[in-house]
Order: C-alpha cells, then sequence, then structure tokens
C-alpha cells in the first residue's frame, strides 16, 4: 500500500504542483474512506501540500509576460541594408578575430579579407592602428582585448540581394580578346559581389550562412555578412582624373614591399594602412620616390603582350572595358616612373599572396577609400628594405619631367589615365578613361 501512494505523489508533485486544492480534496476523501491506514496518507497529504505551496521567488508574484527582445540598434554602418540585425557575441577566436577585423577596416587599418582567422595582415593591421593610436605596439590577439571592440555591435549584419545586384553579375571571360567585347567587366557571380561588398572572403561567407547555397543567390535572398562599411561599385564613376586636393599634397604614401604595405602618412602621424601586392620576384615594384601624376576611377586597361612581358608597346592590343573586374579594378594612380601605378585589382581575395606586374595592387574596397585621401603631386616612396640614397642626395635617381611619355624598359602594366589622349587608341567617348600601356 506504501508504493503506490508514493509513485503517485512524485508524479503529481514533479508534472502539476499547482494543482494543490484539487489534489488535496481527492487526498482528503480518500482518507476518509480508509480511516484505518492514516499513517499511509497522512504524509502523502502533508508532502503534496508542501509542493502545491507557491514560492517564494516566483508564485507569489504576479504573471508578467516575457519582455520582447529590445530593437536592434541600427548597424553601423551596414544594417540599413535590413532591419534585422543578427546580434553576435564573441564567444571563441573566430568571434574575436571578426570583431577585430571589422573594427581594423573601419578604422581603415585595413585587415585585407575578413576570414574569421588573425593572421598576417590582420596582425599588421593592428600593430599600426596600435602605432597610430599611441600604444604599445605588440601586434598581438591577445593584446586586442583591450581594444574598444565593444563599438563593433553587432558583429554581423543581413544583406537582402536586389534586382540591381543581379545586374551587376554576367559573363567573366579570361581571354583579353573576349572581355574587349564586352561592354562591362561585371562580378562573375553574386557571392564574389557580396564578398567584394562586404570586403570578405567567398568561404568565410559560406562558413557563416551554413544551410544556404552562395552558389544559387537570387534577387530576394538575405545573407548574413559582416558589419562593414559596403563597397558599392554603383557609386564608383568613370573619371579620367580626380581633382586636385591641395591640402593633401604633403601626405605621403609608404610603401614597404618586404611587409607588403602602403602607408599613408601626413606630418608623421599615420592615417591608414592597406595590404597590397608590389610586384613580384621577377618583376619588383620599383624602389625609389615617386610622385603622383594622375587619380582616375573606373579605367579601361590597354592590354598589351609586349608591355606586359617585355616593356615594348606593340600593335597587338585589347582594350578592356571599365568594371570591377578589370585587371587594374576600380582605380588607376598613375606614378612618373612609366608603367607603374597604384591600382585596384580583379582578385582582391589573393592581395600579398599573388605577383603583380611591377605594379602596387590593392583590394578594391581599399583603393577606393584610397583615392579619397590622395592627390595629384604627391609622392609615393617605394621600399624594398636596401639602404639607397634619398632625392637631392649623391647617387639618387632623377626622374626626367617628360619619362611619362616614353615607353619603360621596366615590363609593367598601365600608364595613367590622363595621358590616354596622347598614348592610346581612341573609342569616342573615352578618350581620358584609359588606363594602358
Amino acid at each position: 500500500m506504501e508504493k503506490l501512494p508514493r509513485i503517485r505523489l512524485l508524479t503529481i508533485g514533479a508534472i502539476a504542483p499547482r494543482l494543490h486544492g484539487k489534489i488535496c480534496r481527492l487526498v482528503g476523501a480518500a482518507f476518509n474512506r480508509m480511516k484505518p491506514f492514516p499513517f499511509v496518507f497522512v504524509p502523502l497529504w502533508i508532502a503534496t501540500a508542501a509542493l502545491g505551496q507557491p514560492s517564494a521567488e516566483t508564485d507569489l508574484k504576479p504573471a508578467v509576460p516575457a519582455a520582447p527582445a529590445p530593437a536592434a540598434a541600427e548597424a553601423t554602418p551596414a544594417a540599413h541594408y535590413s532591419d534585422k540585425v543578427v546580434k553576435a557575441e564573441p564567444i571563441g577566436e573566430r568571434e574575436l578575430a571578426v570583431r577585430l577585423q571589422v573594427f581594423l577596416d573601419q578604422k581603415n587599418f585595413g585587415p585585407g579579407k575578413i576570414d574569421g582567422r588573425a593572421k598576417e595582415f590582420t596582425l599588421k593591421a593592428l600593430g599600426r592602428y596600435q602605432k597610430a593610436s599611441g600604444q604599445a605596439v605588440t601586434a598581438k590577439l591577445e593584446d586586442a582585448t583591450g581594444l574598444p571592440l565593444a563599438s563593433i555591435e553587432p558583429i554581423y549584419t543581413t544583406y537582402t540581394i536586389t534586382p540591381e545586384d543581379v545586374k551587376r553579375t554576367g559573363d567573366c571571360p579570361r581571354k583579353p580578346e573576349q572581355q574587349a567585347k564586352l561592354k562591362a567587366m561585371l562580378y562573375p557571380s553574386l557571392l564574389v559581389f557580396l564578398a567584394e561588398r562586404f570586403h570578405s572572403d567567398p568561404d568565410f561567407l559560406c562558413k557563416i550562412n551554413r544551410g544556404k547555397d552562395l552558389e544559387k543567390l537570387a534577387a530576394g535572398d538575405s545573407v548574413l555578412v559582416p558589419n562593414v562599411a559596403p563597397f558599392k561599385i554603383e557609386n564608383v564613376k568613370e573619371t579620367g582624373k580626380l581633382p586636385v586636393v591641395p591640402e593633401f599634397k604633403t601626405r605621403l604614401i609608404h610603401i614597404d614591399t618586404k611587409e607588403k604595405m602602403l602607408d599613408l602618412t601626413e606630418g608623421g602621424k599615420l592615417l591608414a594602412s592597406y595590404p597590397i601586392t608590389p610586384g613580384s620576384e621577377a618583376l619588383p615594384a620599383p624602389p625609389g620616390t615617386w610622385k603622383i601624376l594622375g587619380v582616375a576611377t573606373l579605367p579601361w586597361f590597354r592590354h598589351d603582350e609586349g608591355v606586359l612581358n617585355h616593356g615594348v608597346r606593340t600593335s597587338n592590343f585589347y582594350n578592356i572595358p571599365a568594371g570591377p573586374t578589370n585587371p587594374v579594378g576600380v582605380l588607376w594612380c598613375g606614378l612618373n616612373r612609366p608603367g607603374i601605378g597604384v591600382h585596384g585589382t580583379n582578385q582582391p581575395f589573393t592581395i600579398g599572396r599573388a605577383g603583380s606586374h611591377g605594379c602596387i595592387r590593392l583590394a578594391n574596397w581599399d583603393a577606393i577609400r584610397l583615392a579619397g585621401m590622395i592627390t595629384e603631386g604627391m609622392t609615393v616612396v617605394i621600399d624594398d628594405g636596401i639602404p639607397r640614397p634619398k632625392p637631392g642626395e649623391k647617387g639618387a635617381e632623377k626622374p626626367s619631367a617628360k619619362e611619362n611619355d616614353k615607353v619603360s624598359s621596366n615590363p609593367t602594366l598601365t600608364v595613367p589615365a590622363d595621358k590616354a589622349t596622347k598614348n592610346a587608341p581612341q573609342i569616342p567617348g573615352r578618350e581620358t578613361k584609359y588606363a594602358n600601356h
């Protein structure tokens, strides 16, 4: 007789502690019918009553519905793409790395492609940010916890593909003779479009969007992306030569070919820093002190194998139209060294890991930001780490004022777009928009 009430006690007490009144009435009735066995039901009644009593912490309080989740604050700067923002707190090394990469990117200390890994360029950017902000330079991930990383809230946001985005993708042939037949050099896929727009490694986007096939995106699809200032290709216009900004002329670009970093300074203060591809072993970027002759956005590209491979201009060339996947990307910053410039790229995910034909490549999202901070007449120092005479000292190289009109013996990439009227075959309406040999 004892086991059965105990089983009932446990079941009732666990499942319905608030049925105290009903249980008490049932137990009371049973007690009246089974007076010969009060020693069984008195403990049952007492225990059941105890389980059914309201707790001091919860049941004495009136029932209050759960508060709704606070509305997500507008993400800076990408949340205007969506009202729904995914909040992600750093819970591991990857989340910490993403938050750090987004933080550095927003401060104009480019970590390279955002991939959730605090490797070479992220740590170089961290060291430069520490230097610019007056901190001890350690360039170590464990020291990043002292930065105001909480300002990056949220880490991720959502972006919804638009019909206009779809129009920015199209056929992307690899051969220049086929590219020359196109009206524009578009993105090969929406995944590549998104990756460049949000400064990210395509593989990383796939990781944070598990369950979605990002190779089959369409208008209306929403995708999780890092919360960075988006690179808007639609806002970049074809401009043969940007206006001169006199107050920028005292700024200096320092290119460290060993570190593969470009630093922008003013009066000794570090303003910005970006990872680069500075030529290659066979075709290194020319060391020395140079001047910017002009800055063009969305340039066309004159592909000439003779210049690329031998430094000799030939009649066998192709004019490649402008676009984000143009060989020089969205920027051409020509120097007074023939064929040498700072420019964008059609392969932003290989920056620092692949060679160029002697020029200095940046990811398009970094190149277009740099374009807004530089101007014609600025000094550019290309430093390969080998000591050389400074400008004005004996043995220093002195470029000729007419040097830019010559064909360089150095097999490099392009000449400034503002010289297109003199050096390039013309297409009506494109006379000043070439980056060409």
